[in-house]
């Protein structure tokens, strides 16, 4: 990489990590784009190279984050033995639960765009991403049911747990998160 190139990464980073402080601690209608560029040290002129508005930074960042852990939940999973697809799924899950619980701030701007929207995104650029969708594929692989089924059953169980996660983390409503994991794991068990 030259020289120039570095540079511009460098300021789109810069940009980057300022949005995504400026709206985890000030919200994202609390900032403007002059917040991010004073914050990231540079121009107004360089924001609007690398990004159209505060939205396009934001849509950025929620997809990065969110397949970040999703990434992170696929690899986990992967480093562990289970004696069943179900097992498998709900360890696969904790550990998003888990890793959102640590993580409030980021839950709060990722908010319900933990969903399927962000995995279609993500799957033609994110290998771990392929990785999930083949745990779903290998946990259905003795049944008849169609690609296109496995993948509504996916869509269901993320929408799912990306609401829940919002709601009893951050709003803790209707009950807090230990209260919500065995009936969202009870249900995931049905759906699945």
């Amino acid at each position: 990489m030259s020289k120039i190139e570095k540079n511009k990464k460098q300021k789109e980073n810069s940009l980057y990590d300022a949005a995504y402080h400026l709206f985890t601690t000030k919200g994202i209608h609390n900032t403007a784009i002059s917040d991010i560029v004073k914050k990231a040290g540079v121009g107004k002129g360089t924001f609007y190279l690398y990004f159209k508005n505060k939205y396009d930074i934001l849509d950025k960042i929620i997809l990065d984050k969110s397949t970040y852990v999703l990434s992170e939940a696929i690899k986990q999973t992967k480093e562990k033995e289970f004696n069943n697809f179900e097992d498998e799924l709900l360890y696969f899950i904790d550990y998003i639960i888990e890793y959102l619980r640590k993580d409030r701030l980021m839950l709060k701007l990722i908010h319900k765009n933990l969903s399927w929207g962000i995995f279609k995104k993500a799957y033609k650029d994110y290998e771990e991403i392929h990785e999930i969708y083949s745990m779903f594929q290998s946990g259905y692989k003795n049944s008849s049911l169609s690609r296109d089924y496995i993948g509504k059953v996916l869509f269901m169980i993320l929408e799912l747990t990306g609401s829940v996660c919002y709601s009893s983390i951050i709003l803790e409503e209707p009950v807090g998160i230990d209260e919500m994991k065995p009936v969202l794991f009870q249900t995931i068990r049905k759906i699945i």
